[in-house]
């Protein structure tokens, strides 16, 4: 089956039309990255698309001068039934990008959308509203992912995610990769940026991703970044080769404009300069509230770096006293407390924390001193202790972790001293494996066990994690694709576990695909 037919089937599954893989729309079509939608309200979301009728130009093949844009909301996916229509001016100094607030929609439901620029149309999407504040919701199904490195493979996951018809996708970092590393599928054909104009053409040539543009076009997403849409292992202001302070936060500004300029967030996530607040909390009815993280920005510089340089390291803990310092933060102080405030306030019945890596901890050696990697929770451990212990003396209940990054399947228990046999498990915890991007073993990841009895599931395959929620219990299935060297193939799910209300800790089931 060729590109274009597996894209416009899954296209017009969804009830969406005039969408095309790349190089099949209409010559000079503005609108070749596609459309997106993202962080449904009651009343509305956010509407996406950028002008770019040549992704491999630097600026898109765009003229220099701002264009107006028609957008409009349907009840149909035929378009017949416009609801809602308004303009916006997609700016050259933000590359033509759209994100038009809507408002004004009835709560928990589907729409269509679309643009206009140019005399031409974009293709349909799907999207749809949130339902309204603390209304009783008996189900929500949404999926979430990480770790897209373009080399390493096709983003074959996409396709059977949007078979599954989540209500919403979430992604959690990771959505290019600045670096070349890994075997290798394709290639990115141009060296690591460093400017506004080459991260913006490193993000044209993910875009143009057909699976991935139906996946944006299939619903709503909330996404957050990790340390890749900038430098690998970067912390606040400190680049993994030891550039740091003003040198870097050129490097950063540049990246965090090409990120806000490509996804569908909303106007006030617009960075200035290097620095752009994404730290949010989006409410679904009463069943859940996601709090989406930032891991990057704030975080304290890195424990027991090497000699002029940044990034992680493996370390034995007796060996990095900077470890156990207390006034280190993975998220920052004002972030932790923004957090906590909002999980001991939020009526929801599932509280979702949308951050980036493993929580847990994941000891690499047994024996009494832990080995760990200081690149995640890991390497802040007074700030997770502090985290997980705020939780249990706020009494907050039903608190579900996902995560990414680490490039494998993960489910565990949340404990505030893993230390300490007694430590209460206060919250549970879903990592999603890569997209692409390679992980370890089978056989390394068995290794770790041992060490830790917290960890009930390790996986080392591609593809995503799902999620449904009922008032009673959490599901999670996790869900593998059996090849990436192809733009096409099948998912099955390698486990499922689900969360019990009131009881805090995955348990295993039977699978379920």
């Amino acid at each position: 089956m060729t590109d274009r037919r597996r894209f416009l089937q899954g296209a017009a599954a969804l009830g969406l039309s005039g969408l095309a893989p790349p190089g099949a729309s209409a010559s000079g079509s503005p609108f070749m990255l596609g459309v997106a939608s993202g962080y449904p309200r009651p009343d509305g979301m956010v509407l996406w698309t950028r002008l770019v009728p040549d992704p491999a130009a630097e600026n898109g093949g765009m003229p220099a001068a701002s264009v107006s844009v028609e957008w409009e909301i349907a009840d149909d996916p035929a378009m017949a039934r416009v609801v809602r229509r308004g303009t916006a001016v997609a700016e050259a100094a933000w590359a033509h990008s759209v994100h038009a607030e809507v408002a004004g929609l009835e709560p928990d439901r589907w729409y269509w959308y679309r643009f206009r620029a140019g005399g031409q149309a974009s293709p349909v999407g799907r999207t749809r509203t949130a339902p309204a504040p603390g209304a009783p919701v008996e189900k929500l199904r949404f999926a979430f992912a990480s770790c897209q490195h373009f080399e390493q493979g096709h983003f074959t996951a996409y396709g059977p995610m949007v078979a599954d018809g989540p209500d919403l996708i979430v992604f959690l970092g990771d959505y290019i990769y600045e670096s070349s590393w890994g075997p290798r599928v394709r290639s990115h054909g141009r060296p690591e940026p460093h400017t506004l104009a080459e991260y913006r053409l490193r993000y044209a040539l993910y875009r143009v991703e057909a699976p991935l543009q139906v996946a944006h076009a299939a619903c709503p997403w909330l996404v957050t970044w990790d340390d890749h849409e900038v430098d690998n292992d970067y912390a606040n202001d400190i680049g993994e080769d030891g550039v740091e302070g003003e040198a870097f936060l050129r490097r950063r500004a540049a990246a965090y404009q090409a990120w806000f300029e490509h996804m569908p967030v909303p106007p006030a996530m617009a960075p200035q300069g290097p620095d752009a607040r994404i730290h949010t909390r989006v409410p679904w009815g009463r069943i859940a509230e996601f709090f989406v993280l930032d891991d990057r920005q704030y975080r304290s510089p890195p424990a027991c770096p090497r000699r002029g340089r940044g990034g992680s390291l493996t370390v034995d803990a007796d060996r990095c006293p900077a470890l156990a310092d207390p006034e280190r933060s993975l998220l920052g102080r004002g972030q932790e407390s923004w957090l906590l405030d909002g999980l001991a306030t939020s009526k929801a019945l599932w509280k979702i924390l949308a951050q980036q890596t493993l929580m847990a901890r994941r000891n690499l050696k047994a024996g009494p001193v832990p080995r760990v990697w200081t690149d995640g929770w890991d390497g802040y451990p007074e700030s997770r202790r502090r985290l997980l212990a705020g939780i249990a003396e706020r009494a907050v209940e039903d608190v579900v972790v996902i995560g990414g990054d680490v490039h494998m399947f993960a489910v565990a228990d949340l404990k505030p001293d893993y230390e300490d046999p007694a430590s209460p498990v206060v919250a549970s915890e879903f990592v999603t494996t890569s997209v692409t991007s390679q992980g370890a073993g089978q056989k390394q990841m068995d290794g770790w066990l041992p060490a830790n009895p917290h960890l009930k599931f390790l996986g080392p395959q591609r593809g995503y994690a799902r999620m449904d929620l009922s008032p009673g219990q959490a599901r999670a299935d996790l869900r593998a694709v059996s090849a990436i060297t192809e733009p096409e193939a099948p998912a099955k799910t390698v486990a499922s576990f689900v969360v019990d209300r009131g009881k805090p800790g995955p348990r295993r089931v039977p699978e379920v695909d």
